[in-house]
């Protein structure tokens, strides 16, 4: 009886979550698209554009469903801050019980100013000079080694007397696009699975303290069954390290970009991980902690980027919209070929055409090709919709133009996070000679 009570319950906190994701998009409401009651055309005025606009009540919500989903376990939801990086966003995650997960001290100092413990921040650099993880271990973080020569290093200097992480590659090929798949066999990232016998070798000879392991294969996994072999492979590499106190699983949840995509269903990976989780951790006879490092599935279905439609240029066999931005702001459909919905937000009742939209930079930078939308007209707003993820942390001063503002909506206000570039911004560090 308590266990159909307990099933009955998981599956009412399931469907409030898919209706609260629904709920806390941007909506049309009387001709106007809003997040959170507020109209998307008046914030834009306010602050102008481009800009970036982020949505906090679906970050909290996207956060929420993921604690749902693992709460079985001693989950630690450890943000990936490359995905977004504006200090006010990390504090919102640090108000709402995430973790974090950086990639560059400088990262790391940024979470420190938002108000993170160095114990609740995970350091996994790629490919660093060795005094990086020196400092790193200065300022306290968990660190998180990827290669067996830095791992040696380490043991030299530390022995036992400051623990480690220890990334693996699984030699997994997941996810959307193998540019952004980190566990196949050519993969830069993590030590092989194959070199366990060198890795254990070194953690004997210089009795190196592990007390995690970590694997992430990529991004835009949907299968729970990749999860689930990858912690097949943990759990079999977990029993020759007796001081472990968590196993990080990454992340690489998949978010939809489009209608008919397919999405992760954190849910059932929750539930079936969860509970491989549990028999895992009994039978090494002490419970872990569960780690995961969501960025993507935190923030990009937040993220909006609103540009203005300078010109509408007909040819013979295209018609360009072309806006106020480019490849500097979104990288993104340029760099992964990802798709990006695009919305006239100025005439949602127009009649549909087909458009090519592309960016102000000199380069070929394309945001989606032969789209259908309302009809365009010099002057429109138009939004990229998905874009809280990788969209401002990848953006450029590229053709000396300024990156665009950033707007957090939390509570019904729009608020600046940050400012628009100047002309002072990207002259700050130039040094001009006298000839």
């Amino acid at each position: 009886m308590l266990q159909d009570n307990a099933k009955d319950a998981r599956a009412y906190t399931i469907k409030a979550s898919i209706f609260v994701t629904l709920i806390s998009c941007m909506e049309l409401s009387n001709n106007q698209y809003q997040i959170q009651g507020l109209d998307v055309s008046e914030i834009c005025k306010e602050f102008g554009t481009p800009l970036y606009v982020y949505d906090g009540k679906k970050i909290i919500q996207q956060l929420q469903s993921l604690k749902n989903a693992f709460s079985e376990n001693q989950v630690k939801v450890k943000y990936a801050a490359k995905a977004l990086t504006n200090i006010s966003i990390l504090k919102l995650l640090k108000k709402h019980g995430a973790g974090v997960d950086v990639v560059s001290l400088q990262e790391a100092h940024i979470a420190l100013g938002a108000g993170f413990k160095p114990e609740e921040i995970m350091f996994t650099p790629n490919c660093v000079d060795f005094e990086e993880i020196v400092a790193g271990v200065d300022l306290g973080l968990n660190i998180n080694l990827d290669n067996l020569s830095v791992l040696e290093k380490f043991g030299k200097k530390y022995g036992s007397t400051y623990p480690c992480c220890i990334r693996l590659n699984p030699h997994i090929l997941a996810g959307g696009n193998y540019k952004i798949s980190t566990g196949h066999g050519n993969s830069k990232f993590g030590i092989s699975v194959y070199q366990l016998p060198q890795i254990m070798q070194l953690v004997q000879q210089y009795t190196i303290t592990v007390n995690g392991l970590h694997i992430h294969t990529g991004s835009e996994i949907t299968e729970t069954e990749v999860f689930l072999k990858m912690a097949e492979i943990l759990f079999g590499v977990a029993r020759d390290f007796s001081a472990l106190k968590f196993i990080d699983f990454g992340s690489g949840f998949k978010v939809a970009y489009k209608e008919g995509d397919m999405v992760t269903n954190v849910y059932d990976l929750g539930l079936k991980l969860g509970k491989a989780f549990k028999e895992f951790y009994h039978s090494y006879g002490k419970q872990l902690e569960l780690w995961i490092e969501p960025g993507k599935y935190l923030v990009s279905e937040a993220g909006y980027l609103f540009v203005n439609t300078n010109v509408v240029k007909s040819t013979p066999s295209v018609t360009f919209v072309g806006v106020n931005s480019g490849l500097n702001h979104l990288i993104r459909p340029m760099m992964y070929e990802a798709y990006h919905d695009i919305v006239n937000t100025s005439n949602p009742k127009g009649q549909q055409k087909v458009y090519t939209v592309v960016g102000n930079i000199c380069e070929t930078d394309t945001f989606g090709a032969d789209r259908k939308m309302n009809e365009v007209r010099e002057g429109d707003l138009l939004v990229l919709k998905n874009a809280g993820a990788y969209g401002y942390s990848m953006a450029s001063n590229y053709n000396s133009r300024f990156r665009p503002a950033e707007v957090l909506v939390l509570d019904g206000k729009a608020q600046l996070i940050r400012k628009r570039d100047t002309l002072d911004d990207i002259l700050r560090n130039q040094v001009v000679l006298n000839f």
